[in-house]
Parts: structure tokens; sequence; C-alpha cells
């Protein structure tokens, strides 16, 4: 149960940040203005879900001028996370009889 519900909240934040990186493009291209509100306000909720996870990373990343590759980083990273490392923890939790 707790390993379902793990793997569907890293699927919501893997949409999160795929969400945030194209709305990153779209507002750098001048396709969507951060003025309007509801462009305003979503931006804003993205950005302080995602920051917080892309933070420790920006510190380590060298700078690519205006090219981010941390939401790429962190993507990849969620990628271990559900294959490998949940397969893992699956196996782990039918060994002991919880899963």
């Amino acid at each position: 149960m707790f390993l379902q519900i793990f793997g569907i909240l890293l699927n919501i934040l893997w949409w999160i940040i795929i969400v945030q990186a194209v709305m990153s493009w779209l507002i750098a291209f001048n396709v969507i203005n951060t003025h309007n509100d509801f462009v305003g306000q979503l931006w804003y909720v993205l950005d302080r879900i995602t920051e917080p996870l892309y933070r420790p990373f920006r510190r380590i990343m060298p700078d690519f001028g205006g090219l981010d590759l941390t939401p790429m980083v962190v993507l990849i990273l969620l990628i271990i996370l559900q294959g490998p490392v949940m397969s893992y923890l699956y196996r782990l939790g039918m060994q002991a009889g919880i899963a």
C-alpha cells in the first residue's frame, strides 16, 4: 500500500516538473505572460513546489547561461526512484510479507 502511494506521488511530481519546464519555455518565448493572473498564480505554485527539489542540484551544477538542466537531472533521479529502487523495495516487502 505504501509503495503504491509513493509511486503515485512520484508520478504526480514527474508531471509537475514537466508542466513547469514547458511553462518556463512558453514564458521565455513570450507565448504566455506571467502578468495574466492565472498564469502568474500557476507559475508561483509550480515554482514553490519545484524549487526545493532543484536548489541542491543548482548549487553543484555548472552555469550554462540561459539553459537550465536541473529539471532534467531531477527527472532522471525520479526515473531511478520509480524503476530500480521501487522494484527493490517491492521485493523487500514481498519477502517480509508486508506488501
